[in-house]
């Protein structure tokens, strides 16, 4: 027995309109709540939040500098296929990949670390 579940996954950043519009057109979700401060996409089960912070400053990988606290595995059927839409939608690619016949290092347009994973 759970005593809880995931009711939503939050990432800082400067522009929550455009990080909840590039979350929801790569996951395929949907924008359920949008303000100038907050917004949610809706996937599945799960709300993923984006929350204006000003100031905000994306974290640094792999250096420590600003931790990235945490990222997203994304679970993919095409690598590459699902690697070209990530970018064609705003996500930059990392220059360090550590496997990349396995997986790729991506940052969403706020600069957030996410991995695609085949």
């Amino acid at each position: 027995m759970s005593v809880a579940r995931i009711a939503s996954i939050n990432l800082e950043c400067p522009d929550p309109v455009v990080l909840a519009g590039f979350w929801a057109a790569l996951l395929g979700g949907e924008v359920a709540v949008e303000t100038p401060d907050f917004c949610a996409v809706k996937v599945d089960s799960i709300y993923l939040g984006a929350v204006r912070v000003q100031g905000y400053l994306p974290p640094t990988w792999p250096s420590a500098e600003r931790s990235q606290q945490l990222h997203l595995d994304l679970a993919v059927e095409d690598l590459d296929a699902a690697e070209e839409e990530a970018l064609r939608l705003g996500a930059t690619k990392e220059s360090e990949q550590p496997s990349p016949e396995r997986s790729r290092v991506l940052r969403d347009p706020a600069g957030h670390p996410f991995c695609l994973r085949a």
